[in-house]
């Protein structure tokens, strides 16, 4: 699994679970998003030996996303207008210009983005376990799906170029470690 270089803030879950219903929206859109993300990476030709991988990956976070907005709507929740996460507009916009760059970089900023919901996943079901136990399952249940596309999107990345990869996903761990520690108030998952 991913060393993270550090740790998810101790106000963050509390401010998630005071938050919930606005939370779950956002999360509603964000596996929206990935489905979206996991599609754009078959433009790229280095991984035209993936479209079939990248559409099951699509099609899964769609289901992700037809989950979480059934709960939604069963709580009398309408979905709204997506929020801007500081931390996913800047670990995207860390991703250079250039196609062999891109694409790399491309991949490790998505397979970070999985790692880091799969790790607030696991964390979720924890804390909802008793509160909210259909919510609560709900996490524990897309902590391995997420867990695979980080691990897809990772291994992508490598096949491409293993040594760039390595050198690179360093770089977007320092970022990680950065931006994870600036706080804000909007109540998201990220």
């Amino acid at each position: 699994m991913l060393l993270w270089r550090a740790s998810i803030p101790d106000e963050w879950l509390p401010k998630v679970l005071a938050n919930l219903n606005e939370v779950l929206v956002d999360h509603c859109h964000l596996e929206r998003k990935a489905a979206t993300s996991a599609l754009n990476l078959i433009k790229y030709p280095e991984l035209t030996s993936y479209v079939r991988e990248l559409n099951q990956i699509a099609q899964e976070e769609l289901e992700h996303f037809g989950t979480i907005h059934a709960l939604l709507d069963s709580r009398g929740i309408t979905l709204g207008l997506p929020k801007a996460s500081p931390w996913i507009g800047e670990m995207m916009r860390f991703i250079r210009k250039g196609r062999s760059e891109q694409v790399i970089d491309h991949l490790i900023a998505a397979s970070l983005i999985e790692g880091r919901s799969c790790q607030k996943f696991q964390i979720l079901a924890e804390a909802l376990m008793d509160s909210e136990p259909d919510v609560s399952k709900m996490y524990a249940d897309l902590v391995k799906s997420e867990g695979g596309h980080y691990a897809h999107f990772w291994l992508f990345a490598c096949e491409i170029n293993s040594q760039e990869a390595h050198r690179r996903l360093g770089d977007f761990l320092d970022l990680d470690a950065k931006l994870i520690r600036q706080s804000h108030n909007l109540p998201i998952l990220h």
